[in-house]
């Protein structure tokens, strides 16, 4: 596998970033995930961080250098991420149990698969169209996919954040699965929030990512996001990739990646480290973590 990747997360104008996200590959497989937390601070972000944490460590134990199904991997470990979610609230006797939307998808042999939750989205661009887009799962979709609003009363219906699926919750959730897809040289992969997506056109989002390698592309788009949203701007969170069939020596020694030469039990795993908030001390972030790592070690088998 031959790609260049680039992820960010912003804060916005708001007191707390509860997006995570974050990329694993092996040899021969490559799982991307970005998850958007919901909730009071220290309930949504953990629930992403679960979420995300617990996705690419499962990734890590069954791609040994591939799943033996990727969409029923996606499948199985999201539940999972559900159940550590609830888990984690039970444990800690939380009067609401922490959600997060969630979209993830794996690259193997040069297939596309992928499964979402919510209203966070993976757009795939071939040529300068997109190819592929994720439907949220959101009331304002369902107005929208009935005929009742059309696309532009959309993007600023008053109740566009409400979704009716998430990890975590009282419900259990619906995993959207898609696939599969064979990705060819130059094909553009982008994850991201409805921070970023909310924040900018249809026609935007195409020009950059069309236009600009990811790591160019996403950090003019959140720039645009940024600036739309104001002061009161959502957490803006984005993943890309663009594909490979070939090196290319333009590209970014320190973004391009290549697995060829990796030995088949090697995993490498990048999650970002900009969504920690500055305000919390390190004493906060370990037991945090300790308390995140108690939660998925009984589901990451």
């Amino acid at each position: 596998m031959k790609f260049t990747v680039y992820q960010n997360s912003r804060q916005g104008g708001r007191q707390y970033n509860q997006d995570r996200l974050g990329y694993s590959y092996s040899r021969d497989a490559l799982l991307l995930v970005v998850a958007d937390g919901m909730g009071g601070h220290l309930h949504g972000e953990i629930a992403a961080q679960i979420a995300v944490e617990l996705l690419t460590d499962l990734f890590q134990k069954k791609a040994q250098p591939i799943l033996k199904s990727p969409n029923q991997f996606l499948n199985d470990a999201l539940l999972k991420c559900h159940a550590a979610i609830s888990d984690y609230a039970s444990k800690h006797h939380l009067l609401e149990i922490p959600r997060t939307t969630v979209v993830a998808c794996v690259i193997q042999d040069g297939i596309l698969f992928w499964a979402h939750v919510g209203d966070s989205r993976l757009y795939l661009l071939r040529k300068g169209e997109i190819l592929l887009q994720t439907k949220d799962h959101s009331k304002v979709q369902k107005l929208l996919d009935s005929g009742k609003i059309t696309a532009e009363e959309a993007l600023i219906h008053p109740e566009r954040n409400k979704i009716y699926n998430c990890l975590g919750g009282s419900i259990k959730p619906e995993i959207e699965l898609g696939g599969i897809i064979a990705l060819c040289d130059s094909d553009t992969l982008l994850l991201c929030t409805d921070g970023l997506w909310g924040g900018v056109t249809e026609n935007q989002l195409v020009h950059f990512l069309s236009s600009f390698p990811v790591l160019f592309s996403i950090p003019q788009l959140m720039d645009q996001a940024e600036l739309h949203g104001g002061k009161q701007a959502d957490n803006i969170s984005a993943l890309g990739i663009n594909w490979h069939d070939a090196e290319d020596q333009f590209i970014s020694e320190n973004a391009f990646v290549s697995t060829q030469k990796l030995d088949l039990n090697t995993i490498s795993t990048h999650i970002d480290p900009s969504t920690i908030a500055a305000d919390i001390t390190d004493e906060d972030i370990e037991a945090a973590i300790a308390e995140i790592q108690a939660a998925i070690q009984k589901y990451s088998k």
